[in-house]
């Protein structure tokens, strides 16, 4: 009887433990799930943005990329970074995206950002519409993200077609 009585319990606790931790963290297992839209609250840089979601406010770090810096307090700013964090201000200000997280990478980095692939709309994520630009390069920070080969392809055009930072830096020590 008693097996079955924790069981039963089981089952009821369940779906209430996991409605409490989907009400505004998503798990790690929901990676590969458009999550949104979120009412962006601006942009920081070129790779970090803040957005509100569900009534709080957090910094969303993308996912597989890094564009030059421009705010970080013990680095000068880097060539590009100016354009690259313009660029995405001017992508998503005043708008709102669509948050993709990703189970190999976590949720949050030790900064505790939330770390996630970025999209526009349904059809446009804007970690690989910047590199693709020029604007970033892939950077690998947990081997084996989604959507690694389109990065690492997208930086490759980038580079070969002299986009971006890949021209306006070049031979410019970082």
């Amino acid at each position: 009887m008693v097996p079955r009585l924790r069981a039963g319990l089981l089952l009821i606790a369940t779906p209430c433990v996991l409605a409490a931790c989907s009400s505004s963290a998503p798990s790690a297992t929901e990676a590969g799930t458009l999550h949104g839209p979120y009412p962006v609250v601006r942009s920081v840089d070129g790779d970090t943005i803040r957005v509100d979601r569900d009534g709080e406010e957090i910094v969303i770090r993308f996912i597989g990329l890094d564009t030059p810096e421009t705010v970080a307090a013990d680095r000068p700013v880097e060539c590009f970074g100016p354009e690259a964090s313009a660029r995405t201000a001017g992508l998503v200000e005043g708008g709102q995206v669509w948050l993709e997280y990703d189970e190999v990478s976590g949720l949050t980095d030790k900064y505790d950002r939330t770390l996630a692939f970025v999209w526009l709309d349904q059809q446009t994520m804007l970690n690989e519409l910047l590199i693709r630009e020029g604007f970033a390069e892939e950077l690998t920070y947990t081997d084996g993200y989604a959507h690694q080969a389109e990065f690492r392809a997208a930086e490759e055009a980038a580079r070969a077609a002299g986009s971006g930072l890949w021209s306006a830096c070049a031979g410019v020590a970082q």
